[in-house]
């Protein structure tokens, strides 16, 4: 994918931004814990969706936290994407609107799901359950679906590689911001090589700038120097607005608008909208 220079802004100024011809299924992974998975699956989606996209968030994460963070209902008797994954129950049935914000839908996850890991190696075609579950939903009806995994490399996440057709890597910018990298890579690559030939890298977003050390400027050139055009140009940085909003049961973008945190998302999910078409001419 080649890199684009978004107009400065642009993520601000333009009421919508452009849609993609096709639902684009994204995963959003990275096994390293803290790096702003959740975050960034939720922030993205709320800037897309603000911005006239229909927008699906797959929780996949047995933790709830972007169910949490969409105020989105999620205790343990409710139907939720373990049903999906275990039971066969169709996606339909589990997928609830955002109560915030119109156009941003969820399929919430449940502590049901810390088994799933377990109960899924005796299932046949483990590894496929989540893309036979969207296959047989109406994606169409969206412009994006993005799963949000936990913090692993188990059968969850690679139900998400199987499931979408590509990855965002969230990445830290701070020590040791690469290690284990370099698995998440293989990982891909196999499922590439064995299950979801389409699944690519197309997106790394830097989280957790801390523009007064010298450390993070470092850690996002040797980011960009090792990725090159799929880094965004947008950073997000530390801000306790973000770490804030779920417990409001909010996004940020919803929570504080015109905090640096929900600026930077917004400028981050228009780079991807504006990428995504320009690649397609």
């Amino acid at each position: 994918m080649t890199a684009l220079k978004v107009r400065p802004g642009a993520g601000r100024r333009d009421a919508e931004w452009p849609r993609p011809g096709r639902c684009r299924i994204i995963s959003v992974a990275n096994q390293k814990g803290g790096v702003g998975k959740t975050t960034t699956s939720v922030n993205i989606a709320a800037s897309l969706a603000l911005h006239g996209a229909r927008v699906l968030v797959v929780d996949l994460d047995p933790q709830g936290n972007a169910s949490t963070a969409l105020g989105v209902d999620h205790h343990a008797d409710i139907p939720s994407i373990y049903d999906v994954l275990i039971e066969d129950t169709p996606l339909a049935d589990i997928v609830v609107p955002a109560p915030e914000i119109p156009n941003l839908y969820c399929a919430p996850a449940t502590l049901n799901l810390a088994g799933a890991e377990i109960e899924l190696v005796s299932k046949v075609a483990r590894e496929s359950r989540l893309r036979r579950a969207l296959d047989a939903y109406d994606t169409d009806g969206f412009d994006y679906v993005l799963i949000d995994c936990p913090p692993s490399l188990g059968l969850l996440t690679v139900n998400a590689l199987v499931g979408g057709d590509e990855l965002l890597i969230p990445i830290q910018c701070e020590y040791y911001a690469l290690e284990g990298l370099g698995q998440l890579v293989r990982t891909v690559d196999l499922v590439k090589a064995h299950l979801n030939p389409e699944v690519n890298i197309s997106t790394i977003v830097l989280t957790m700038y801390d523009a007064r050390t010298r450390l993070a400027a470092q850690v996002a050139e040797d980011v960009r120097a090792h990725f090159g055009d799929i880094v965004l140009n947008t950073v997000i940085p530390r801000s306790v607005r973000v770490s804030e909003a779920p417990s409001y049961g909010q996004s940020v973008i919803t929570y504080d608008p015109g905090s640096s945190g929900a600026l930077a998302y917004s400028e981050a999910a228009s780079e991807m909208a504006h990428r995504w078409v320009e690649a397609a001419q």
